[in-house]
């Protein structure tokens, strides 16, 4: 009867060294679920800031082009003089365009 307890108890110790293994297994993933946790927080901080960042460049930027297109509206409706001095101005825009385009055509061949 000596040796069933013995046996019996040689099977204890070695689940209960194989529950050790797997509970120090399990607290190694744990802990590493945890740095990504960590991880992804963080990286979703950064994200909302960047993106809280974007949000006013962009209505920084929507000021000022609401603020040009009302000056250009009050030009266009403005008189004669000024629609020709417009149209001088595209014509010369568009030509600057073209002008640069060819240059850095030439300049990469």
């Amino acid at each position: 009867m000596a040796d069933w307890n013995r046996g019996h108890g040689a099977v204890d110790d070695m689940l209960d060294a194989e529950n050790k293994l797997l509970a120090d297994n399990l607290a190694t993933k744990v802990s590493r679920l945890k740095s990504l946790a960590y991880d992804i927080d963080k990286e979703a901080d950064e994200q909302n800031s960047h993106l809280d960042g974007m949000d006013s460049d962009f209505l920084s930027t929507t000021g000022l082009l609401t603020g040009s297109v009302k000056r250009f509206s009050t030009m266009v409706l403005s008189g004669k003089d000024n629609r020709r001095v417009l149209c001088y101005i595209s014509v010369g825009l568009v030509l600057v365009f073209f002008l640069l385009y060819y240059l850095v055509s030439r300049a990469q061949a």
